[in-house]
């Protein structure tokens, strides 16, 4: 497996500074094998984000020229632990009716907002632009990214929903925000994009 790293879809993404999503478009060059081939793209783009996020901290300590560094966060993984179900890729594109919109720009949608305390999933539309710190972004941006990560339509997509207890990648999401992970095969491209989310105030 490798990562695509100069498809366009990376730049385009950059412009959306707030977005809190990781995302990782990998190519494999053996054959497609349903379930384990997911897995196996979910282990390789944990692995891609926890090496951009300490490429990150490397550049912030040369940056500021700290005395004293910080210790690099333990990270730590499990991927045996990880498990997944198949969705249809209509449920995870899916976009829920905005009701209302207060004064204040807080959106109200028809059958609420998921609560991971309780253990509801976290939708991808949520995680895009439902943030605890207000995107900016709502349907039309969401539409726009996966017609960029997706350029040959979203109908015979593949897509596994996984657990996200077997890295502590989404500790901070446990709090109260949530966390996801997805897995989604194009073969049409023959490609895996996969896309986990991750945060707290």
């Amino acid at each position: 497996m490798y990562e695509l790293k100069n498809d366009p879809f990376y730049e385009m993404i950059r412009s959306y500074k707030n977005c809190i999503i990781d995302y990782c478009i990998i190519k494999d060059d053996t054959p497609y094998t349903g379930y384990r081939s997911h897995k196996d793209a979910i282990l390789f783009a944990m692995l891609k984000v926890i090496e951009r996020y300490i490429d990150e901290q490397l550049k912030s300590e040369i940056a500021y020229s700290r005395k004293v560094q910080d210790e690099p966060f333990p990270w730590n993984l499990d991927i045996g632990k990880a498990q997944a179900h198949r969705i249809d890729a209509s449920e995870l594109f899916r976009i829920p009716k905005i009701l209302r919109t207060d004064r204040i720009g807080q959106r109200f949608y028809e059958g609420g907002l998921p609560d991971p305390l309780a253990g509801d999933q976290i939708p991808y539309w949520y995680a895009f632009w439902e943030t605890p710190h207000t995107s900016g972004y709502g349907p039309d941006d969401f539409i726009k990214v996966n017609s960029v990560l997706f350029p040959q339509g979203t109908d015979e997509l593949e897509v596994y929903e996984w657990t996200t207890d077997w890295s502590n990648y989404f500790e901070a999401g446990r709090e109260w925000w949530g966390t996801a992970c997805w897995s989604v095969y194009d073969k049409h491209l023959n490609r895996y994009v996969v896309i986990m989310a991750d945060t707290t105030d």
